[in-house]
């Protein structure tokens, strides 16, 4: 319940001053709608359900393009962390590449697959594989050795050391990669749709910019940031939550 009551207060605060700055009218309403005004733009979008397949079309493209980075940067981030040659050369070039926004692919997207739903989804995968990779790289650094040498003196070999040893020692590492991949992939997806002319939650946000409309941008950032707080909160809060338990960071409910 005070849970519940702290964020009743915060985001009734966040409410009541956005009420007050739209009403002294600081910017022409148009540019600074009322909640009321986002409210009947998120009403009408659903009712006429331009959201509702927005928001499926848009969740579709993110999973395809998010499972395939995670199945990829987990190989490839086991594969150098357990090789000295690729570790010292593909190693340094994974963070470096790391620090490139994943816009920056959107030019190669669009020579190596044209304006399809093949370049939305590489950009997808490019914007969230090296964050998987270099925390599979770093859940399999950081794991004591001596998991690894008991793992192997109670006859664990090949992949079932790695299944039941290497990876579960791995996963608070991996978990943080995998969340923080996540958020990279729906950033780079709503970027690519923006950029794209096809139904999704980025397009959408780009039509209400050209006409002007910014109840209906906000209402459609306001989805966004929902969609990304959900997931958070359902997928991977429940996974540390399960994790922690299992390790016994927390008492078992």
């Amino acid at each position: 319940m005070k849970r519940a009551l702290r964020y009743a207060v915060f985001y009734g605060a966040l409410l009541g001053l956005w009420s007050l700055l739209a009403a002294l009218k600081i910017w022409p309403p148009y540019l600074f709608p009322t909640p009321w005004g986002v409210g009947e733009a998120l009403y009408a979008g659903f009712q006429d359900h331009t959201y509702s397949l927005a928001i499926w079309v848009s969740l579709q493209r993110v999973v395809v393009g998010y499972g395939i980075s995670v199945v990829l940067g987990m190989i490839l981030g086991l594969g150098v962390a357990s090789n000295k040659f690729l570790e010292e050369t593909m190693g340094g070039l994974l963070v470096s590449l790391q620090s490139l926004p994943s816009i920056c692919w959107w030019p190669l997207a669009l020579l190596w697959f044209g304006l399809s739903q093949n370049a939305i989804l590489f950009v997808v995968i490019m914007g969230s594989l090296l964050s998987v990779t270099l925390a599979m790289e770093d859940g399999r650094k950081q794991m004591p050795r001596i998991f690894g040498l008991a793992g192997r003196n109670l006859g664990a070999k090949g992949f079932k050391l790695f299944w039941y040893v290497l990876l579960p020692a791995s996963l608070p590492f991996i978990l943080s990669g995998l969340k923080q991949g996540w958020a990279f992939a729906w950033r780079s997806l709503i970027t690519a749709e923006m950029l794209y002319l096809s139904l999704g939650l980025g397009q959408i946000l780009m039509m209400g910019r050209d006409l002007n409309d910014m109840s209906a941008v906000i209402a459609v950032m306001i989805l966004i940031i929902a969609i990304g707080y959900i997931v958070d909160g359902l997928v991977f809060k429940t996974m540390e939550r399960r994790l922690q338990t299992k390790w016994g960071l927390i008492p078992a409910a």
